[in-house]
């Protein structure tokens, strides 16, 4: 997976990609990210790259001078890219999005906004905007890092164990299940006898079953009813019916 990422902060993203697993997925060349100061392309003295918005208001606007540059520096060794805005105004990114850009056979260009907000000429330049949540954070730094992070784990030989991917929330459509680990028992609070017992079959169901829990009580939005086996209809209906008991 090849990646371009536009910033006036390239800092923010060097200490998350030089450690742990994506520092990892560079070394071994699964990962290729390369960062460009947005500044570097800005005119004048102080290389200004924002400036206030026409029709007045509060804050000042990214200017699309440098962006536009930047693009154009980008462009010249012809490789085929797909740019990335990462904007609160995009679509909510998402673990089919991180599948699809870790697929994605050209360079993915992720374009960090900073300030009130871009000149809306850039996105002249973009394929799609992107936003990690309806929120709003103080630039898009982060969010390039969630995105190539998320996409990046999914490339095989980034993640140790490629089973532990497959078991992931939302990569079967429900939250993850509760995991446990030794000690067995630790202040009082035991690990459930079903996943000490080596019947697999009986932990397949607990976990089946704590992950529509789970689910059901955190993001039932996610559940959709047309897309449930007939095992996990059954499991749910267990699950409401102990609910209304407990009530």
């Amino acid at each position: 997976m090849k990646c371009d990422v536009l910033t006036l902060f390239p800092d923010i993203l060097t200490a998350y990609l030089n450690e742990s697993i994506l520092k990892r997925a560079r070394e071994k060349e699964l990962l290729d990210v390369t960062l460009y100061n947005i500044r570097d392309y800005a005119s004048g003295v102080h290389r200004q790259v924002d400036d206030a918005p026409y029709g007045g208001g509060a804050g000042m606007v990214f200017k699309p001078e440098p962006v536009f540059k930047a693009m154009d520096a980008l462009k010249e060794d012809g490789e085929p890219r797909r740019t990335v805005l990462l904007s609160p105004q995009g679509k909510p990114f998402s673990q089919t999005m991180a599948e699809d850009y870790a697929a994605e056979s050209r360079r993915l260009v992720f374009i960090c906004g900073r300030y009130e907000g871009i000149d809306e000429r850039v996105k002249t330049l973009v394929d799609e905007e992107v936003s990690i949540g309806d929120y709003v954070i103080t630039g898009g730094e982060l969010a390039a890092l969630i995105i190539i992070d998320a996409a990046a784990r999914l490339l095989p030989g980034v993640v140790g164990d490629e089973r532990s991917i497959e078991d992931e929330s939302f990569s079967w459509g429900l939250l993850d299940y509760p995991h446990y680990t030794r000690p067995r028992e630790f202040r009082g609070l035991s690990v459930p006898e079903v996943l000490t017992s080596g019947n697999h079959k009986e932990i397949q169901l607990w976990r089946r079953r704590q992950a529509l829990k789970k689910t059901m009580e955190v993001r039932p939005d996610l559940i959709t009813e047309d897309e449930l086996s007939d095992l996990d209809k059954k499991l749910l209906n267990e699950i409401k019916s102990a609910s209304l008991k407990d009530s």
